[in-house]
């Protein structure tokens, strides 16, 4: 009762500060993470619900919102929920997972308190701890602009939100006990569109009108391609960053990716397949949904149509063409060209090599040979609180070893206002997808082969796309220009949540000496505390 007291006090104070100096307006958020049965492919699963939903209820929001999300843990484990996107400005303290926040207990609840500060764009949250992501409670997350500022295209009639990825009929503790086994997971069993198999959801549209679909791969293993039968899609917002406006018949989505798509219901009135199907498989899973024109005469016929399987070089030139719109406002008013992001001299090279060494006799995953271990304290309290013995910074390298794999609390260092070039090297015979908490970065460039100094004079460095997922192919590089504006503990992964799961992971420690306000927040009153954080105060109410 106590902590529920003190919730409506600072959400009261809140709204008094808002009306009295016109800060940035709050929504409030109130979640109940349950158990319950769930039949994605027609099999009965224990799921994880939120508010008695799958997927979870949708985030709306406008640049700049507080967001107020009191999350209530019903399940009988510790539970976390991050935002896969979301680049919570100045405050990693509500990043979501382990490496900055102690899990919310069984039977209690935490209070995120995050601002969507200069953002737009489209995005998913989904539970971090454990394996609780093959299980559900993830959710579709947009980001709209303030109404001052243009966006370039016309309003849409609609707007729908696509969660589309693999999933595997056994439960999500099973799964987690394959892996625990020192063992990669099998095929998985099939592909969901928003928690629904084969033409299990319908999206209604009036002919002649423009719709706006924000397709996210919220998968465990497998990247996906996307298409709609008989219409074109024209891309127009890639996590944040208004691209340029190429139509496509299909679109590669990787894990943990998210595009915006404008779809014009121009063809005859009548019922179309909305088509997933893996990509870079030899076995191709596939799954439909329907687009319904309100005025049709008759549902879908024949097959669905069949989409791009194994071919690299077709995915590699499609992933090149897609550029941001220079002219286009962001978040901010400014065009997004007016950050000359390919003038700046880079402070230091860090160099990501991916591998899936045998440690102790059990499959694990590696980024230059540490495969991640979970401490037994949050990486930022023990930062903040001085522990000792949680971590080492520099307990992972900048470039790859070559050695054989070992076990670390991998953490790196990177100094506050830097401006890394970072190389994700891939040696492996599958696509790997890579996502970092708390910033975007510039695409600069992506081939097959090994990185050299010499592969920088095939960088684009005018109009590259900004995002925070990006994908590497089999035996290829991907380069990266990413300031380091944001201090924090952030986690960089593999979006391939086994590799994740298994070690393939570490988190990057962007640090400020100053130690001001203006550089990160402080510690949330409401922060929970673990391990050898317990005894230690957070700030007083």
């Amino acid at each position: 009762m106590g902590e529920y007291k003190s919730l409506c006090y600072v959400v009261l104070v809140s709204l008094i500060v808002s009306c009295i100096t016109g800060e940035d307006p709050y929504r409030f958020y109130n979640w109940n993470v349950t158990y319950g049965d769930i039949y994605p492919l027609g099999l009965k699963q224990q799921g994880i619900l939120i508010n008695g939903q799958f997927p979870g209820p949708q985030i709306e929001c406008v640049t700049n919102d507080n967001l107020i999300i009191n999350v209530f843990n019903s399940l009988d484990e510790p539970f976390l929920i991050s935002w896969n996107g979301v680049q919570q400005r100045r405050n990693s303290w509500q990043d979501g997972v382990y490496g900055t926040n102690c899990p919310i207990p069984p039977g209690q609840n935490f209070t995120y308190v995050l601002q969507v500060k200069d953002q737009i764009g489209s995005y998913f949250y989904f539970p971090s701890l454990a394996f609780h992501k093959a299980a559900g409670g993830f959710g579709g997350f947009k980001i709209a602009s303030r109404s001052v500022i243009p966006v370039p295209f016309p309003p849409p009639a609609g707007d729908f939100t696509i969660l589309a990825g693999d999933w595997y009929k056994q439960n999500h503790t099973d799964l987690k006990a394959i892996l625990d086994g020192g063992h990669d997971l099998p095929f998985p069993d099939g592909l969901l569109i928003n928690g629904r198999g084969s033409n299990g959801y319908t999206f209604t549209v009036d002919q002649g009108k423009t719709y706006r679909f924000r397709i996210s791969n919220v998968g465990l293993t497998t990247s996906i391609n996307f298409r709609i039968e008989g219409h074109k899609m024209l891309l127009v917002e890639v996590e944040g960053t208004h691209s340029l406006q190429n139509t496509y018949d299909s679109l590669d989505i990787h894990l943990g990716q998210s595009y915006s798509v404008l779809v014009t219901a121009d063809q005859l009135a009548k019922d179309y397949y909305i088509v997933v199907s893996t990509r870079f498989t030899t076995q191709v899973l596939s799954t439909t949904s329907i687009l319904h024109y309100g005025n049709s005469g008759s549902g879908v016929s024949g097959s669905p149509p069949g989409g791009p399987t194994t071919q690299i070089d077709w995915s590699l030139e499609q992933a090149r063409s897609i550029r941001r719109n220079l002219s286009a406002s962001g978040p901010r008013p400014n065009p997004q060209g007016s950050y000359h992001y390919g003038l700046i001299n880079t402070t230091h090279t860090i160099r990501l090599a991916n591998a899936a060494p045998i440690i102790n006799g059990k499959q694990r995953y590696s980024v230059n040979s540490v495969s991640f271990i979970q401490p037994d304290t949050p990486l930022k309290l023990a930062d903040y609180f001085k522990i000792s013995g949680v971590f080492s910074l520099g307990s992972i390298p900048d470039s790859p070893t070559g050695g054989g794999g070992y076990l670390q609390t991998a953490v790196m260092n990177a100094d506050f206002r830097g401006y890394a070039e970072i190389i994700f090297e891939n040696a492996e015979e599958f696509v790997q997808s890579w996502h970092i908490d708390g910033h975007n970065f510039f695409i600069v460039g992506m081939d097959g082969g090994q990185w050299t100094p010499a592969s920088r004079l095939s960088y684009n460095l005018r109009d590259t796309i900004s995002r925070c997922t990006v994908q590497v192919y089999p035996n290829s590089w991907t380069a990266v220009y990413m300031p380091l504006d944001n201090v924090g503990m952030w986690n960089v992964r593999s979006e391939n949540w086994v590799r994740q799961y298994l070690g393939q992971q570490f988190y990057l420690r962007v640090y400020s000496p100053a130690n001001s306000w203006r550089d990160e927040y402080p510690i949330p009153r409401n922060a929970l505390l673990c391990g050898r954080a317990v005894g230690h105060r957070t700030r007083s109410l």
